[in-house]
């Protein structure tokens, strides 16, 4: 049996480097080296560590980093590019895309493409091409060295924020990147781009909101093409070199929760889609929700497997979810491998809104995440912690998946981190068995009425910026940092360059004037409620009814999770079945000395012939961790500098195999740091 099963192995998983982003253009997250293995695992060591002394308060690293002729290639928190030497650590070369200048907010990233001797990378909204060699910049790519990706897009760039934090899949001379925008109005259309490796140009793009005449433009407003953003492929995409397909995972359409002005299904919104790579053409697509209210955007590249279905060998795309369910489709067709039900849900919500009346589910595998919470399954860590928990959830609606947004407020469980996360699944060619981790934590959902005709600083604030900061400034960090006492780290300058260019997930508000941005800076930075004229202009498409109150973790007195365990967990998956093999708690909460209750964790873990799965990714322990890949078993850990919110690089260098992992910790008020671990056996 185990030379037919080694025949699945596709050459590029055969490789004995980590020269992309998930270890393969298939982005399946294995590794064939064995020369770290079960009976060995429990001497590893560090073999080196990188500190770029880049981490400030808040900042992160979820960089995956790649290695390409001995050296390895990652960013920093700053977005510096480093290129290191991979058997030492030593660094080779830095690129500072910022130029110095002093860096005030954090900037994710999660990896850097190699083709023909380049490195690229994104940094805010800009594409760059380095030399390989020396990290200096290619003059004859785009405009002296780099693309502005906020063009192209059928909209006036300058009131745009478009960047990346995924690398960009190559395919034969192409670069096909995917977008990060914001998650409130305004905001860019999500556009596939494909742009030529040695000059930059655009070579293609695909509508992923369709404008007229296009598939699906029926399914919107016929303007809302226009004005409309999201459904872009933020978590990266999957690349198939042989059948010359690229699969983008869609997010949602913008604004996430409310969407009066975009009814209909609203395709590609939630999507998996593939595309002819040469041309951008449209193979097939899923779509996975339909007319999304819940932040349901597909996280992850798809994993390309090739599974035992019944009694045929098919390839396949598997693509898990924030909901926690994994879908299976035939990689040619499109078609589901296991049963697909059309469910349906309630459809009672705010004025102005028109839910969809059913969403498609698969029947197996069984979901990798609880779907509903009740009362009974509150926390009972302490009398005190369940009172208060129950006495915040009665009033709460909780019955399960896709369940409306309301004003009393909608549990969203698993929350809008998943489930199924950025870091996504890792896949053993060797068993068919995909490995998953995941959240297991409650938010809430809560529509408020939107401000409209502001006439004060404070007023466009609770318009503008208390759905994502909270109208106490307080935030929702690390996603949404607090912006209570800004004026002791930032100046005023800082905050209104912030408003009017945008950053992160946070749009340009430079639409609102020059007056109004100011009276809310000083609202912001001073605490002042300037006066500002009121607009009479026709209201725009773009303004909604409602907003939220928050991006709000349903959490105990004592900030723990309102919810009984596990709070995270991490499964192994017959995909060849869509049966389990084995589902533990995954991470743990120090402070409470409790065993088995899982925690946050964002990060991918990595699969080897070795038979182990190594995977960091948990908030709170900062553990490395190496688990016998047949059982779950815990075999091997290590304490890191600081959370390892990454997926690990394996790769051999002069005969000897490493794992590497990035530390950069910061989310859910944890430590930042800044450096880069290997690990090998003495």
């Amino acid at each position: 049996m185990r030379p037919l099963l080694l025949a699945f192995l596709a050459p590029s998983l055969l490789a004995q480097t980590w020269s992309t982003y998930g270890g393969s253009p298939e982005h399946t997250h294995y590794s064939a080296l064995k020369q770290i293995n079960r009976d060995n695992v429990t001497q590893l060591k560090v073999a080196w560590t990188y500190d770029s002394h880049d981490e400030f308060p808040g900042s992160e690293i979820e960089c995956n980093p790649i290695v390409v002729n001995g050296t390895l290639y990652a960013t920093t928190p700053k977005l510096r590019v480093v290129a290191l030497d991979a058997a030492t650590g030593a660094l080779k070369w830095s690129f500072d895309p910022n130029d110095g200048a002093r860096v005030v907010t954090k900037m994710r990233n999660r990896g850097v493409t190699y083709a023909s001797g380049h490195i690229f990378f994104v940094s805010r909204q800009y594409f760059y091409s380095l030399d390989a060699a020396t990290g200096v910049p290619d003059k004859s790519f785009g405009d002296n060295g780099r693309v502005d990706l906020r063009h192209d897009l059928g909209r006036d760039p300058e009131q745009l924020f478009v960047s990346s934090t995924s690398p960009a899949a190559v395919y034969k001379d192409l670069l096909i990147v995917g977008t990060i925008v914001p998650e409130t109005l305004p905001a860019a259309p999500g556009d596939i781009r494909a742009y030529d490796v040695h000059t930059g140009k655009l070579r293609w793009s695909f509508h992923t909101i369709p404008h007229p005449g296009e598939p699906g433009y029926n399914t919107w407003p016929k303007d809302a093409w226009q004005y409309i953003g999201g459904v872009n492929a933020w978590s990266g995409l999957t690349v198939d070199e042989k059948r010359g397909m690229v699969f983008a995972p869609l997010g949602s359409a913008t604004f996430d929760f409310y969407g009066s002005n975009r009814a209909g299904d609203n395709l590609y919104a939630n999507s998996l889609l593939a595309l002819d790579a040469e041309t951008g053409k449209r193979i097939w697509h899923f779509q996975t929700v339909h007319h999304d209210l819940w932040d349901r955007d597909l996280p992850t590249p798809p994993a390309l497997v090739t599974v035992l279905h019944n009694g045929q060998k098919v390839d396949a795309a598997a693509q898990i979810t924030k909901s926690g369910f994994v879908y299976l489709f035939n990689r040619d067709t499109g078609e589901p491998l296991f049963p697909v039900e059309s469910k349906h849900y309630p459809t009672d919500t705010a004025d102005g809104e028109a839910p969809a009346q059913s969403q498609p589910l698969p029947t197996k595998p069984a979901p990798f995440a609880r779907q509903i919470l009740t009362a009974d399954m509150l926390t009972s860590r302490t009398p005190a912690a369940h009172d208060a928990a129950l006495a915040k959830f009665s009033p709460l609606r909780s019955a399960g998946q896709f369940v409306p947004p309301s004003k009393e407020g909608t549990i969203i469980f698993p929350g809008f981190d998943g489930g199924g996360e950025w870091g996504g699944p890792a896949f053993d060619p060797e068993t068919g068995y995909l490995y998953v981790n995941a959240n297991e934590m409650a938010w809430i959902l809560r529509l408020v009425p939107a401000l409209h005709n502001t006439t004060s600083g404070k007023q466009i604030y609770l318009t503008a910026c208390a759905q994502c900061h909270h109208e106490d400034l307080a935030g929702s960090p690390p996603e949404f940092p607090s912006l209570q006492h800004i004026s002791a780290h930032l100046t005023e300058d800082d905050v209104r360059n912030m408003i009017t260019k945008g950053a992160g997930r946070m749009p340009s508000f430079s639409s609102l004037g020059s007056d109004a941005v100011k009276a809310v800076t000083r609202y912001v930075v001073y605490g002042e409620d300037q006066a500002v004229q009121a607009s009479t202009d026709k209201p725009s498409p773009i303004e909604q009814k409602y907003r939220i109150d928050g991006y709000n973790k349903f959490l105990d007195i004592d900030g723990y999770p309102a919810i009984k365990p596990p709070w995270g967990t991490i499964s192994a998956i017959n995909l060849n079945t869509g049966e389990y093999v084995w589902k533990h708690p995954f991470g743990e909460y120090p402070s409470l000395n409790l065993p088995d209750t899982g925690s946050e964790n964002y990060g991918g873990g990595v699969v080897t012939a070795g038979g182990l799965l190594f995977i960091a990714a948990t908030n709170y322990d900062k553990k490395m961790h190496a688990f016998d890949k047949a059982t779950g078993k815990l075999l091997w850990e290590a304490t890191l500098p600081a959370a390892g919110n990454a997926t690990p690089a394996v790769y051999e260098l002069n005969g000897k195999q490493y794992i590497v992992i990035a530390c950069g910790g910061g989310k859910s008020k944890d430590p930042s740091g800044g450096s880069y671990v290997a690990f090998a056996l003495p």
